[in-house]
């Protein structure tokens, strides 16, 4: 080995030092973002959470007659959690409209599988801390590339579409999945839409517009 080629191979040593703390920094940037947002959820009323659902059922059936879908047609949407926008309503809708309807189900390791959702009865805890899920047969990651709109979850969004999640990528993950001309839209409250661009990084996967109780819209960012 030449000196130019140990120059070199040492030389990455510090850059690689150096991304790992902008990935740690970034990180640290999004917990404190989540933990304000969370607080706020917290501190919302029973009576504005269940105001915000019925409006959210509202946007999303608004975004399914602007996308053309027809009954049969196959869309994925979130169980929500406590404090989250809730989803039950906006479920129920979307289904009675006659669409299949996809719902998240956590598998072993962290896999990402979808079960169809038949109605408020279907689902079940399967393990503390996570969201309710369908009791019938999970279905494989791949299956999300049949749905041509896609309901995701965040904390809050950015205007060029970045999402701030929970934490555990699984939405970053599980999109990969997803048609490419399919409509990602994800739900936030109101207060939620972010002027200022939310910390992100390489694998974080951009939505193509926002659900929030006032209204909806494309980004075109």
């Amino acid at each position: 080995m030449s000196g130019n080629e140990a120059f070199d191979g040492q030389s990455l040593a510090p850059q690689e030092t150096v991304r790992e703390l902008l990935i740690e920094q970034t990180e640290d940037r999004k917990d404190d973002l989540r933990s304000r947002y969370r607080s706020a959820r917290k501190a919302r009323s029973d009576k504005d959470a269940d105001l915000a659902a019925r409006a959210l059922a509202e946007r999303a059936m608004e975004v399914a007659r602007e996308d053309a879908l027809e009954p049969g047609d196959c869309v994925a949407c979130y169980v929500s959690r406590t404090h989250e926008p809730g989803t039950g309503l906006m479920l129920d809708s979307l289904r009675e409209a006659g669409f299949e309807v996809l719902v998240p189900v956590l598998g072993p390791g962290l896999d990402r599988g979808w079960a169809r959702y038949s109605g408020p009865d279907c689902l079940q805890q399967r393990a503390p801390g996570r969201p309710l899920e369908p009791s019938g047969d999970a279905l494989p990651a791949q299956e999300l590339a049949r749905a041509r709109l896609l309901i995701v979850p965040a904390l809050a969004v950015d205007p060029e579409g970045y999402r701030l999640g929970q934490g555990g990528g699984w939405y970053d993950r599980a999109l990969l999945h997803a048609d490419p001309g399919a409509d990602v839209m994800a739900v936030v409250f109101d207060e939620e839409v972010s002027t200022e661009p939310v910390p992100r990084l390489d694998h974080d996967v951009r939505v193509g517009g926002v659900i929030t109780p006032s209204g909806w819209w494309r980004i075109t960012a």
